[in-house]
């Protein structure tokens, strides 16, 4: 099982190599943090972009050009649609987002003729967290994607967490349905979806996990907590993913671990045919390398 972010380059390194594909990796963020992974052996790649523009980059960075496989397409939505199209050719298992617009990249991997989803797939994002502060990773959804989940949207995020959970070696997974309360309250909508998931699961409909919810944030991952309140559950104190019940809930959490309790963590967009990475400019290097990574390991 990994147990911290680093644990995953080792275990990286004893598997098949996985071909990423970097659309647009038109500059020195993507292409530096894409050449750091394919020198620690955590995946092969391609980049599809201005091919002189990569070359000027990589003199400038000292970086070894051919190490990767270049597709020149000097256009930024023909390169993004191009690296999904490799993708669908079956050249590569995970995708990265170079300096390509957030919502060009997007619509590449959501072209209903073209693009990386099959029908009624629901896209979702999935951060892995290391926190000083917490005994184990956590593994969280949805903090970037979808605004205010339905009861639909919150069982394909509570399932891609668990899948994600199962490639970093957690066999059975405990899932903590966020809410506001562990009480079952009518008014508030969050705990009447997250008791009919708990129920779910309960039945088998949801498999390779506990599942448990509502439950308030304090008692999803402090035992003490949980035992002060009397709280009998296999996930209470304990877990290992969050489902949250809208974006605002999950991305303050999300930042607040990482700018208050300086956090590391690794994130992926999933739901399509393959992982994607979609870091920004503002993330440093190791979380570039850390999604890298968890992409590999997502990858099938």
């Amino acid at each position: 099982m990994i147990k911290r972010l680093d644990d995953m380059f080792e275990v990286l390194k004893k598997h098949e190599n996985k071909r990423l594909v970097a659309a647009f990796a038109n500059d020195s963020h993507t292409v530096g943090a894409v050449s750091q992974a394919v020198d620690m052996g955590i995946v092969s790649a391609t980049l599809v972009g201005d091919r002189d523009v990569i070359a000027s980059v990589c003199k400038s960075g000292g970086i070894d050009i051919s190490k990767f496989e270049i597709v020149h397409e000097p256009d930024e939505m023909k390169a993004a649609r191009k690296a999904v199209a490799i993708i669908n050719e079956g050249k590569g298992n995970l995708l990265m987002k170079g300096l390509v617009s957030t919502d060009k990249y997007m619509r590449a991997i959501l072209n209903k003729e073209n693009g990386l989803m099959n029908q009624g797939a629901v896209l979702s994002h999935v951060t892995v967290m290391e926190n000083s502060n917490y005994h184990k990773l956590l593994i969280i959804g949805d903090v970037a994607i979808i605004p205010a989940p339905e009861i639909k949207e919150k069982i394909a995020i509570t399932n891609y967490l668990i899948s994600v959970a199962h490639s970093l070696g957690i066999e059975k997974p405990k899932v903590a349905l966020i809410a506001a309360t562990e009480q079952v309250s009518m008014k508030m909508q969050a705990c009447v979806d997250a008791a009919i998931i708990s129920k779910m699961a309960d039945r088998g409909q949801i498999k390779g996990a506990f599942v448990d919810g509502p439950l308030a944030l304090d008692v999803a991952i402090d035992k003490e907590s949980a035992e002060i309140k009397k709280l009998k559950s296999d996930v209470a104190g304990d877990a290992d993913c969050l489902v949250f019940p809208n974006i605002e809930s999950g991305n303050v959490f999300y930042k607040a671990n990482t700018k208050l309790a300086k956090g590391e963590q690794g994130a992926i967009v999933v739901g399509a045919r393959v992982p994607a990475v979609l870091s920004s400019r503002g993330d440093s290097i190791k979380t570039k390398l850390y999604s890298i990574a968890l992409a590999a390991l997502s990858a099938k």
